[in-house]
C-alpha cells in the first residue's frame, strides 16, 4: 500500500476524536457528526490502537482526556480551526461580512443583546452572528470570532481583555424578600439557595460566597440549576436566593423583577473578558466588534461610578 504523504491515520478518525475530545462525550460527538455513538467509539478505538496509547480515560458519567489525548486535541482544534477559518474567507469574500459572537444565555440576555442595537445600526453593512451556550467546554473558539465569557482572563489558547469587573450578592423575588426579612449571613444560610451546576469551573457558588464572608456552612438547602438565566427566573419566581452579577441583574434590580436580600456583597473573584482564537487573527469587522464591547463596557463603568 503507498504510503501516505503525511503518514496520517483517517482524517474520519481524527474527526471523530476532535469532536468527542471538545464536547467530553461520544454521544454528542455522534451527535455531532450525525452518526451513531457506536461508530464514533470504534473510531476511537481504532486510533487508539494506531498510536499504541489510550487518548480518553472512561469514567462513571463519560470520558476524560489522558495526557497524551490532551496534547493531540490541542494541536487538532488550533489545525480544524486555521483551516475552518481559511476555508471560510475563501468561501465567503465576496459574501456580506459577518462576525460570530459567542455568549452565555444570561450575558447575551441581560448585558449584550439590550446594548448590541447600537453596534447593529453604525455598522449595517455587518451580519451579527450569534452561539449561545452555557457550559465552558460547549463553546469554543473555533466557532467564534470573539466570546465573552466570566473567570481570571487566562484560557489556553485564547487572548483575552477585560471588560468590567463585577460585585456579587443575593437577589430574590420582592415576595421573597418580604416573607423573609433577613439582614444577616446567618440568616441567608438558613434559606433555599439556587445553586449553579456543571458550568463553568471559575463561576463564583454559593460555596465560594460564603467562604469569602469568612464562613463555611454545612447542610444548605439547595435546589440546583444548570442555567443561570433559569436560576434568575426561579429567583424572581420567589423560589429561593440566587447569587447575582451586579452587571446582569441590574436591569432586574431596576425594573422590580428581583430585590437584594440583605446588604450583603463580595467583589467578585473572576471578571468578564472578551477573547478571541490566539491562534489567528481577527477580521477588521471582528476587530470593531471588539473595540465596542470594550468602549460600551468602559462607558458603563462610567456611569455606574458617577452614579454612586
Amino acid at each position: 500500500m503507498p504510503r501516505q504523504y503525511y503518514e496520517l491515520p483517517s482524517l474520519t478518525s481524527l474527526a471523530a476524536f476532535e469532536a468527542s475530545a471538545r464536547h467530553l462525550s461520544f454521544k454528542r460527538a455522534a451527535h455531532e457528526l450525525n452518526v451513531t455513538p457506536g461508530a464514533v467509539s470504534r473510531q476511537i478505538k481504532a486510533l487508539e490502537a494506531d498510536i499504541g496509547l489510550p487518548l480518553f480515560q472512561r469514567v462513571h458519567r463519560g470520558v476524560v482526556l489522558t495526557a497524551e489525548g490532551t496534547k493531540l486535541y490541542n494541536i487538532l482544534a488550533q489545525g480544524f480551526s486555521q483551516i475552518s477559518q481559511t476555508y471560510q474567507d475563501i468561501r465567503n469574500r465576496e459574501r456580506r461580512a459577518s462576525v460570530t459572537i459567542g455568549a452565555t444565555t444570561a450575558f447575551a440576555s441581560l448585558w449584550l443583546m439590550p446594548r448590541l442595537g447600537g453596534f447593529a445600526r453604525s455598522h449595517p453593512e455587518i451580519t451579527l452572528n450569534h452561539v449561545i451556550a452555557d457550559r465552558a467546554h460547549e463553546l469554543r473558539t473555533s466557532e467564534v470570532d470573539i466570546r465573552v465569557r466570566y473567570g481570571k482572563g487566562v484560557w489556553p489558547d485564547e487572548r483575552a481583555l477585560k471588560l468590567f469587573d463585577d460585585r456579587i450578592y443575593p437577589v430574590c423575588g420582592p415576595d421573597f424578600a418580604q416573607a423573609h426579612p433577613t439582614r444577616d449571613l446567618e440568616g441567608v444560610t438558613g434559606l433555599p439557595l439556587l445553586v449553579m451546576d456543571g458550568v463553568d469551573p471559575e463561576w463564583t457558588d454559593w460555596t465560594e460566597w460564603f467562604q469569602r464572608q469568612g464562613q463555611t456552612p454545612q447542610n444548605l438547602d439547595t435546589r440546583r440549576f444548570n442555567n443561570y438565566f433559569i436560576a434568575l427566573q426561579a429567583a424572581q419566581d420567589n423560589l429561593g436566593v440566587a447569587l447575582g452579577w451586579n452587571s446582569l441583574v441590574k436591569p432586574l434590580l431596576d425594573s422590580g423583577k428581583l430585590t437584594r436580600l440583605t446588604r450583603l456583597e463580595i467583589t467578585a473573584p473572576g471578571a468578564f473578558y472578551v477573547t478571541s482564537n490566539a491562534s489567528r487573527n481577527l477580521t477588521g469587522h471582528a476587530q470593531m466588534l471588539m473595540d465596542w464591547l470594550l468602549h460600551t463596557a468602559e462607558q458603563a463603568a462610567s456611569r455606574a461610578t458617577a452614579a454612586s
